[in-house]
């Protein structure tokens, strides 16, 4: 099986535009993972920037995305000395996926001494050691699927509803890592803003697809290898949509990405 890196990597076509594919076994129901795709357009503007991180960035989902060939479209619409900024469209061979825009530039190691003044008003989700979590073997002669690229280990307390327990309050928490070992860039915290089983899912409300209408990620540092404490809820399910906020910390504690997605809620 192909790793994350080569999964979303792409070769560039022309000027403006880059080839790529997506691979299988990144999918959920046949379906490319959303943080994936996002991950493809992004290794694009990395190129067309020049500039290795992305720092904020946010997609429109205009289609789900299927395995096979794709391009990405990138038009730079600013370079400075720090920033670029970038927007780029994600199409298959007959419709545009994902439409993305994004400022990119070069980050820090989640390590490296601080650059400014800090405030942090919060701290990594407590959650058991990995090995005390809820987790998931997916069976070795099924055919790849997303559970066979990553894995996440669940708090108990939000893994009911796999059971049909769900524990009522919109909060999924957990830990976070290639199931290969191999280490999560920048790029890969595109990823895990977008693996985790919805939200929703524990709020005792129907079970079913939660399309991703927009997401958007803050990336903040370099994460340092080892596992990535992850945490995502919601407060607001209103008008047949619903907002997560996931917040994802590194082995060292430190904050490395925000996000926050706008999904569909599953009809009943």
């Amino acid at each position: 099986m192909s790793g994350f890196a080569e999964a979303t990597a792409v070769q560039r076509a022309d000027e403006r535009s880059w080839h790529a594919r997506v691979e299988q076994g990144w999918d959920i129901a046949g379906n490319a993972n959303g943080g994936y795709l996002l991950a493809i357009a992004a290794r694009a503007l990395t190129e067309a920037t020049g500039r290795p991180d992305p720092v904020t960035i946010t997609a429109h989902y205009l289609a789900p995305g299927t395995p096979g060939p794709v391009s990405v479209t990138v038009d730079v619409l600013r370079a400075g000395r720090r920033f670029a900024t970038g927007s780029a469209t994600l199409s298959s061979s007959d419709r545009p996926l994902l439409a993305v825009l994004g400022t990119f530039g070069e980050l820090p190691a989640s390590t490296a001494p601080a650059a400014g003044p800090e405030r942090v008003d919060a701290e990594p989700p407590e959650l058991p050691s990995p090995e005390e979590c809820a987790g998931r073997e997916p069976p070795a002669d099924e055919a790849p699927t997303f559970m066979h690229r990553v894995e996440m280990r669940l708090h108990p307390d939000d893994a009911g509803f796999g059971f049909g327990r769900p524990s009522g309050r919109p909060l999924v928490r957990g830990w976070f890592r290639f199931r290969d070992g191999e280490p999560l860039d920048t790029i890969g915290l595109l990823q895990a803003v977008d693996a985790f089983p919805p939200t929703i899912f524990n709020a005792r409300l129907p079970v079913g697809w939660t399309p991703t209408v927009e997401l958007t990620a803050h990336v903040r540092a370099r994460p340092e290898p080892g596992w990535l404490r992850c945490a995502f809820s919601t407060r607001f399910v209103t008008g047949g949509f619903l907002e997560e906020d996931g917040e994802v910390w590194d082995a060292t504690g430190r904050l490395v990405a925000q996000s926050r997605q706008l999904a569909l809620v599953p009809r009943g």
